[in-house]
């Protein structure tokens, strides 16, 4: 993925929650909040979040997505597809979570956590996984971090939940999403 920063113009409409920063892809793809002091590094194919630089970091945000042909995607399985990830995990696993569903704001999401020995530090660590269906885009999140920082983690997953919005375009990013483009 390609970063770009852009100027935001004086009459945005960008909001996130305090003490978070959005982050927006492909002009509206995926748009999510995450913690405004944490660290974004940008690979080929995804984009992490780190509470500290990696190495050092306690948890870990990763998102990657793709835009998928025009199509009716109520019907995928995205339970099943979320299971077989489940299944081929090789990680050492303690104890797997219950598969949650939503259907919000024209998006299909399912997710859940696992708790697992990390292979290197041999310290407890959880991981949740997300698989998202909304406006002809697919996206996937993992998020690890060590099981000791359970709540602030949690506080961070919550949030990304809650901002996750999936295939809008937005013509101006520098703008914001215009809600009703007629008032204007």
């Amino acid at each position: 993925m390609r970063k770009k920063d852009l100027t935001l113009r004086s009459d945005h409409s960008w909001e996130s929650e305090e003490g978070y920063k959005i982050f927006v892809a492909d002009r509206g793809a995926v748009r999510f909040d995450f913690p405004k002091d944490w660290i974004v590094k940008f690979k080929e194919k995804s984009v992490s979040f780190h509470d500290f630089e990696p190495t050092d970091d306690t948890g870990a945000l990763e998102m990657s997505f793709n835009r998928l042909p025009p199509h009716d995607w109520n019907t995928f399985p995205l339970k099943k597809a979320l299971q077989q990830i489940l299944d081929d995990d090789d990680r050492e696993i303690l104890a797997k979570g219950k598969i949650t569903s939503a259907n919000r704001d024209g998006m299909k999401l399912v997710w859940t956590d696992l708790r697992y020995i990390d292979a290197t530090e041999k310290r407890e660590a959880t991981s949740r996984i997300l698989i998202g269906i909304g406006g002809n885009v697919q996206v996937l999140f993992t998020f690890d971090y060590w099981t000791e920082g359970e709540e602030q983690m949690r506080q961070v997953w919550e949030v990304v939940l809650r901002s996750l919005r999936l295939g809008l375009f937005i013509p101006d990013p520098t703008r914001g999403q215009v809600v009703n483009p007629n008032l204007n």
